[in-house]
């Protein structure tokens, strides 16, 4: 489902409970996240819908190398001849995005979380956890990005070791991946929190660098799952910290 303007320019796609992003800037577009590998097929339609063409894609940026982001992006790169911008620490996740250091073993998930079955059994019918590797990426560590949407880097590691959020300070919003997202995946639960154990290799430090997503002072939080959050980065994750991790 296709989000237009949830922040000037920057278009959701809401997509078998994942969410990537269009950042569209003078008719050129960066895509933010890869969604899942059949995500592919809902790219095509989405930028027909907001009046503009494959062509017009310049880069992907990805706020961390997990399966339920890279998706379509090795496609992308390939087929559409765009770099794909990660963090210099989630490179080698990029190779192998369905293996990653958790704190909690999924097992304990799947047979206690009855209301994330649902997720789960979309996430295999759309082959989540099989995405195509990266054979080729563009290595960041901080700065702005020199992509459509000049995104300011606030890395914010701790679900993964290499994850970023993205500030559009020209848009009042920031791009928080899955530092804080509304639905968890793994419970199902909803409202700001941390993703469970189960996706987060260091929770403590996924909590500590929220500071750095309050200081972009955004009113406008777009999460990797679940709804955007309009009442202010500072409430966000305020109330992430009082929820913590499953």
């Amino acid at each position: 489902m296709l989000h237009p303007n949830v922040a000037d320019g920057v278009h959701l796609v809401e997509d078998r409970y994942t969410n990537w992003y269009l950042l569209e800037e003078d008719g050129r577009l960066t895509i933010v996240d890869a969604g899942l590998p059949t995500s592919w097929e809902t790219l095509q339609g989405v930028v027909a819908r907001i009046g503009r063409r494959l062509d017009d894609i310049e880069a992907v940026v990805l706020t961390h190398g997990h399966f339920d982001h890279v998706g379509f992006a090795e496609r992308a790169r390939a087929q559409l001849h765009v770099p794909v911008y990660v963090h210099e620490n989630d490179v080698p996740l990029t190779a192998h995005p369905w293996r990653y250091d958790r704190s909690q073993p999924m097992t304990k998930y799947l047979a206690t979380q009855v209301r994330a079955l649902p997720i789960v059994a979309t996430y295999l019918r759309n082959r989540a956890w099989w995405p195509a590797p990266l054979r080729e990426v563009v290595r960041f560590e901080d700065g702005v990005l020199p992509v459509p949407g000049a995104p300011r880097v606030v890395p914010t590691p701790g679900h993964t070791h290499g994850h970023c959020a993205l500030h559009l300070a020209d848009r009042d919003a920031v791009i928080a991946g899955d530092a804080v997202v509304t639905l968890d995946p793994y419970t199902a639960r909803r409202g700001p929190r941390l993703v469970a154990r189960a996706a987060t290799v260091d929770v403590e430090r996924n909590l500590r660098t929220l500071d750095d997503l309050v200081e972009t002072g955004a009113g406008t939080v777009l999460v990797g799952h679940g709804e955007p959050w309009r009442g202010g980065v500072e409430e966000a994750v305020a109330r992430a910290r009082a929820a913590g991790s499953a």
